[in-house]
């Protein structure tokens, strides 16, 4: 029986530059604290070995630091980790991968696979065919060779590589290198780990996308995860079983990406209640769109605000909330008549009438939250009448 763990897309050195920087420095650093996660689960589960099936880093540029950070982070597995280059460390002349060479920063249990070739793992009779990148994009399917390439009898064939396979990921890939569907079976693998598709998926039995271990993006296609890969004793008895493959999940951010729209105060109640649910390990992204009254408006706004200073990273987007008081708005700001009431009135003309620019309109929203808050921090008494 030979076991391992499949991961990939680990993208060390993303800089997260949406966020705050006290919020991307926290995302950044979890990126290594789930490979520790991942050198512990190996060892924990006592796999043959780790595939990294390409991307460890996200830029060539990453400073010499990352590199030697990157690479201690792997002491919690002392058996094999095998690394292959993606598209974001492509194994160029001059790469990466280089420079950890001359820093001397990678173990001996670790090999770095930089030209395509086949990899032996004689202690559990694997063959590895592994197709590392060697340029960012590759218009030819690099793991063509599998299918000619022989393997020593009685060992396991399992393919290593990175890219898209056709006619599975036509939206939105992480880049244009491509992958036959058929490969495991043309090539005769028990299994192909694949790199590229932040997210864990299984295109065949014996084909996986292991995902991005921790994720790194609005979208919902359950990243965070590693891949336990068991495959079977090669014998007449079994040959030809497909591997079993349990999705382990090691990320500890959850991210989120809400659409709310506002139309009556139950809305309002039940985005306050789903904030509430929120902790130190979701990042949240939320546009607010629809139409309420100052108060609840307001109301949104701290919700938002305590939301904030308890999640790791939060994004808010809430152009699209129309703010409309009512007279008890209008009454608790002092702006039944006089000068503010104007001001009011003027602003709530902009975001009712079709003609305004939608970006008037949004100012306009803005504009009566700082006011309802600016008016309600000062003494009654000196409110505007």
């Amino acid at each position: 029986m030979i076991r391992f763990l499949h991961t990939a897309d680990w993208q060390i050195g993303t800089q997260f530059g949406q966020f705050e920087p006290d919020e991307a420095t926290h995302l950044a650093e979890a990126r290594f604290e789930t490979v520790r996660r991942i050198a512990a689960e190996a060892a924990a589960r006592k796999v043959d070995a780790v595939l990294v099936a390409g991307d460890v880093f996200d830029l060539q540029t990453v400073s010499d630091t990352v590199i030697r950070r990157l690479f201690g982070a792997l002491q919690g597995f002392s058996g094999p980790w095998i690394m292959l280059p993606g598209n974001h460390d492509a194994a160029l002349v001059e790469s990466v991968w280089t420079r950890a060479q001359r820093l001397n920063c990678i173990a001996a249990n670790v090999r770095v696979v930089l030209e395509p070739g086949v990899v032996l793992l004689d202690a559990c009779r694997c063959a590895l065919l592994c197709a590392p990148l060697t340029q960012r994009i590759t218009y030819d399917d690099t793991t063509g060779f599998f299918d000619q390439t022989e393997t020593p009898d009685g060992y396991r064939r399992v393919g290593l590589a990175h890219g898209s396979v056709g006619g599975i990921l036509q939206d939105g890939i992480d880049s244009s290198n491509p992958i036959a569907p058929t490969r495991a079976v043309s090539a005769r693998l028990d299994y192909l780990a694949l790199g590229d598709w932040h997210g864990h998926l299984r295109v065949d039995e014996r084909t996986w996308y292991a995902g991005t271990h921790e994720q790194d993006r609005f979208r919902g296609n359950e990243p965070g995860f590693v891949l336990d890969v068991t495959i079977g004793e090669s014998s007449d008895a079994n040959a030809g079983a497909a591997p079993v493959v349990e999705p382990v999940r090691v990320g500890r951010y959850r991210w989120h990406r809400w659409d709310v729209t506002i139309d009556v105060p139950t809305d309002v109640d039940a985005l306050k209640a789903r904030l509430a649910e929120l902790g130190d390990d979701d990042v949240l992204r939320v546009a607010v769109g629809g139409t309420t009254a100052l108060a609840e408006a307001e109301s949104i706004r701290v919700a938002l605000d305590e939301t904030r200073a308890r999640v790791r990273a939060l994004r808010v987007d809430v152009s699209g909330l129309q703010v409309l008081p009512t007279a008890d708005d209008l009454a608790g700001l002092g702006a039944q008549s006089g000068y503010l009431a104007k001001v009011v009135a003027r602003l709530r003309g902009l975001q009712e009438d079709p003609q305004s620019d939608p970006q008037q309109v949004k100012r306009a929203a803005q504009a009566l939250l700082l006011l309802a808050r600016f008016q309600r921090e000062l003494p009654r008494e000196a409110r505007s009448a």
